[in-house]
């Protein structure tokens, strides 16, 4: 089984060592981020098994951290902060986080907890599995995908960028979101890649952009999963991509 990473956010040097120290022991790889925009930044270059965050970073708040991250990524995160009010845990935990310990923690109780978080990552619902939806099939364990029953080849990239597209059906990603994403930070700005993808992924699809039956774009914003209750939208615009 190859060697989980764990991503760890958190500005003091010296808890950032304790933990690398701790975790390495329990044989995970580990990165580490002191501020919050670096940390999103690796997510996208290598995206991690796990995050252990640390809500007060110089930079940008933990819960701001989160509320980004969830924008396109669903890759778990326990966070690990001095707030020990319920209302900071709430917060953390509706913004998207999977767990939240407290400082000071007990170095087993940590293991455990990402033992379950990982544990649970690892073993989707069915519903996460298979995706089927107007003749499209894609069954995700497998990375298999058939449109009216007939076998399709996707490469990489258009494979990722429609597994994107049904881990949020009905939700806009916008340009940059996808391309941080399916490229990295460094062309979220390169638009014109999305657009190619985008038609090639339609082309294998058999989509046709002016009536589409699986992708929706969002003028000037992004694209998203057309719902079979949905295909009345003003917003898909006539543009080939």
């Amino acid at each position: 089984m190859p060697q989980e990473t764990i991503l760890i956010v958190e500005d003091e040097a010296q808890i950032r060592k304790f933990l690398r120290i701790s975790l390495e022991a329990h044989h995970y790889a580990v990165c580490e981020a002191r501020l919050g925009e670096e940390g999103l930044a690796l997510c996208a270059a290598r995206p991690p098994d796990l995050i252990i965050l640390d809500l007060g970073l110089p930079d940008l708040d933990g819960q701001q951290f989160i509320a980004r991250l969830r924008e396109w990524s669903p890759v778990p995160i326990i966070v690990l902060s001095v707030r020990a009010d319920e209302t900071d845990k709430v917060a953390a935990l509706d913004a998207g986080a999977n767990d939240y310990v407290t400082k000071p923690f007990g170095i087993s109780e940590l293991m455990a907890r990402i033992r379950v978080v990982l544990r649970d990552a690892r073993q989707p619902s069915a519903s996460q599995r298979l995706f089927e939806s107007q003749g499209l099939r894609v069954d995700l364990s497998q990375r298999e995908v058939t449109i009216d029953d007939r076998p399709i080849h996707l490469t990489k990239k258009e494979y990722e960028l429609l597994r994107l597209l049904i881990a949020a059906p009905g939700q806009v990603l916008t340009h940059q979101q996808i391309l941080r994403t399916v490229w990295g930070p460094a062309q979220q700005e390169e638009t014109h890649y999305l657009r190619v993808l985008v038609g090639q992924l339609r082309n294998k699809l058999g989509d046709d952009p002016a009536h589409p039956r699986f992708i929706i774009t969002v003028q000037g914003v992004g694209y998203r999963l057309a719902l079979p209750i949905a295909l009345d939208d003003n917003v898909q615009g006539s543009d080939a991509n």
